[in-house]
């Protein structure tokens, strides 16, 4: 007897949808293809001989302990470099207050797995990074979406989301994705003065926090939080905070980071152990060894200025070729901008229009838990070098004219 096995799943598998960013990757491998749709770091910004020297280093020298299983909270190194890191952005953490997960997205689902209850309600930016829903719609997660502007989160507006006792506030205050739309300094402490009049604990999301390339730098919210606090020495603040190694330095060592109360990282630690027992020890390894003389912070200044001239490549070609109508964000750092279409756009039947013109990019509705906003638009500005760049917003913007004047024709 044939197994029907549409009748053993769990549940919650009817809630897992596919990442409509990842079936846009297939794109990617038509070499004609200008693709603005993964949020891909430039290729050629890899520190591959730095790479090459720590990986032989590694294993010349370190292969018993690299090779080996590891310990579920990561490389104690490893752990002490984003522990002095974050100390001297102003917040006392130990490697106690760190574990090291498999790229932010396993981050994002251990938080998930430790914290949601089917029919938890968490409070996300709208939009919100598709990842995140993607991740906690498996646990029966409900959202709150909160209004956005230019200034990121519409902190006034935030106060009545709070008093339905949701579980967790999700921000990504830093070059936001999908928006590029960066958290003003006055909204930062707006967000913690609500987090703890309500008792909602904020989850931090900082992987482009590094990639400021204009403006005024603003403190992580984790930070200000900390500063409100006594500090005893040991992280106890009412922010879970995370970031990445993917932006700094390469996505396909998925290394990432979680720093929260020593407690929180205990029931991470067992969560984590029930799902891979432990992040990849020689990845761990090579990357403290790419990382302990200083040079992550020093490499991020050439990726800076890489992007800031593929961002003002995009922006000047959009402003040149774009009809009456669109409108898009200036982002200050980070790897993407937002583009709104009119409203008789609707993005994901213009992206089979923009396909025939060989351009691809993420229709805006995948950002919203709830939906709607159709005729919104992500662009990546990393991945493409600067004649792609021109050359595709050039596709992009026929296939957007075209789409129009056949709507209007319609």
């Amino acid at each position: 007897m044939t197994t029907s096995w549409d009748d053993r799943y769990a549940q919650r598998t009817q809630r897992m949808k596919g990442s409509a960013i990842r079936e846009l990757l297939k794109f990617t491998e038509d070499p004609d293809m200008i693709s603005f749709a993964g949020g891909m770091p430039a290729p050629d910004a890899f520190p591959t001989q730095e790479f090459t020297a720590a990986c032989n280093r590694v294993l010349q020298e370190q292969s018993e302990q690299a090779l080996q299983y590891g310990s579920t909270d990561g490389y104690y190194p490893l752990r002490d470099m984003i522990a002095k890191q974050s100390r001297r952005y102003g917040i006392e953490v130990t490697p106690e207050n760190i574990l090291i997960t498999s790229g932010s997205q396993q981050a994002l689902d251990l938080l998930g797995k430790i914290f949601i209850n089917n029919g938890d309600r968490i409070v996300v930016e709208n939009p919100t990074y598709v990842g995140a829903l993607q991740a906690w719609n498996a646990y029966g997660a409900e959202y709150i979406p909160v209004p956005f502007d230019e200034e990121g989160m519409i902190t006034s507006e935030l106060e009545k989301s709070l008093r339905s006792g949701p579980k967790f506030i999700y921000v990504l205050p830093n070059f936001q994705n999908p928006t590029g739309v960066t958290l003003s300094f006055e909204r930062r402490l707006q967000l913690i003065e609500l987090s703890e009049k309500y008792g909602v604990p904020i989850v931090e999301d900082d992987p482009y926090g590094q990639l400021r390339f204009e403006g005024e730098n603003l403190p992580p919210i984790e930070v200000l939080d900390s500063q409100t606090r006594a500090q005893d020495g040991c992280y106890s603040g009412n922010v879970i905070y995370t970031s990445t190694f993917s932006k700094t330095l390469a996505p396909g060592i998925r290394l990432a980071w979680v720093i929260a109360p020593p407690e929180v990282i205990q029931k991470l630690i067992l969560a984590k152990q029930g799902t891979d027992l432990h992040t990849s020890t020689f990845n761990q390894m090579v990357a403290y060894e790419v990382g302990k003389d200083g040079f992550i912070n020093e490499h991020v200044k050439t990726i800076r200025k890489i992007y800031r001239e593929r961002r003002d490549v995009m922006l000047d070609t959009l402003e040149e070729h774009m009809p009456e109508g669109v409108k898009w964000t200036h982002p200050q750092g980070g790897l993407f901008l937002w583009l709104t279409l009119p409203e008789c756009v609707d993005s994901r039947e213009l992206l089979q229009q923009a396909l025939k013109f060989k351009v691809a990019f993420v229709p805006g509705v995948s950002f919203y838990p709830q939906g709607g906003h159709a005729n919104t638009m992500r662009l990546n500005f990393s991945y493409a070098t600067p004649e792609m760049i021109n050359e595709g917003i050039g596709r992009l913007a026929k296939a957007i004219k075209q789409f129009i004047a056949d709507s209007t024709d319609g």
